[in-house]
């Protein structure tokens, strides 16, 4: 008799992705899925599209339609207005990712699950990056094609680099927002907390600045060094510079940093904006490992 032929399943010979990965990507797919379908979103989205078409319409008009060469009227606007809202929106989001859930009872859930403390936090992190990044897209998208639409002139290299400085902006207010969530006990106290942090960056900052600048009679080098740990000074610079617009805008400062350092600014704040990304989620990771999720 012949023996009977045993039926075999057809092997897999693809490579799976190694398992921090996978809970990584798990993790960064359910916080951005929850991130877009949350009110924070759709608000943000939706109110930052309708200021930047009113700053850009106003900007425009006030140009006759034509804009500026180069530097154009419209993203001069759009800077100023992503100053102020997208660190707001990365701020909040931070703060409130980790706190919401330890307040909730999901991040003792979420820890139970055969992953490591560091690959939940990153893979948030990277979620809410990729949140943040489609609420720009459409935000300045939005922007564009309308403009485009109107047959405004507007500059797409500028609004592109723009765009892109925006996201990294973006990514360090994301990484503090994520250090005080895993400080904090609770989202309210998170979310009050990122405000405040929010309110110091874009107005206590400047005039503390102004103030000191003129009070301590600070030295030109000396005052550009220390606009460069605010990282909002360093996305304005490096806007400006980037569009190829003179950043004598910003007074002896600019003047100085562009006499001085040429086409090193472009190094120079790129280091000084991957060290806000960076060295917050690294605090982060170590302040969330030695933390209870309780």
């Amino acid at each position: 008799m012949s023996s009977p032929v045993l039926a075999t399943r057809p092997v897999d010979t693809r490579r799976k992705p190694p398992s921090a990965l996978r809970n990584t990507l798990t993790i960064a797919r359910r916080e951005l899925r929850d991130a877009v379908r949350s009110r924070w979103f759709i608000l943000y989205t939706l109110a930052f599209a309708t200021l930047g078409l009113a700053v850009s319409f106003v900007s425009a008009a006030g140009a006759g339609g034509t804009g500026l060469s180069g530097f154009g009227r419209t993203t001069a606007g759009l800077i100023n207005l992503v100053l102020l809202v997208v660190p707001l929106m990365a701020l909040t989001a931070g703060a409130a990712t980790v706190a919401s859930d330890r307040e909730r009872g999901m991040l003792a859930y979420l820890l139970a699950q055969p992953i490591s403390r560091f690959e939940l936090l990153l893979g948030k992190y990277i979620g809410l990056a990729g949140a943040l990044l489609a609420c720009l897209t459409l935000g300045l998208g939005a922007c564009a094609l309308i403009l485009a639409w109107k047959g405004l002139r507007t500059s797409p290299g500028s609004l592109l680099w723009l765009s892109g400085l925006s996201f990294t902006l973006a990514l360090g207010m994301l990484s503090v927002g994520m250090l005080i969530s895993v400080l904090a006990r609770r989202a309210s106290v998170a979310v009050g907390t990122a405000i405040f942090c929010w309110l110091a960056l874009v107005f206590v900052s400047d005039l503390a600045l102004m103030a000191g600048a003129v009070a301590m009679r600070m030295r030109i080098e000396t005052l550009f060094a220390v606009s460069m740990f605010n990282p909002l000074q360093v996305f304005k610079m490096w806007s400006l510079h980037a569009i190829d617009a003179s950043i004598d805008v910003l007074g002896p400062a600019g003047l100085y940093a562009n006499e001085e350092y040429g086409n090193a600014l472009h190094a120079m704040f790129a280091t000084s904006l991957a060290a806000w990304a960076l060295i917050p989620l690294a605090l982060s990771a170590v302040v969330f490992s030695r933390r209870s999720p309780l």
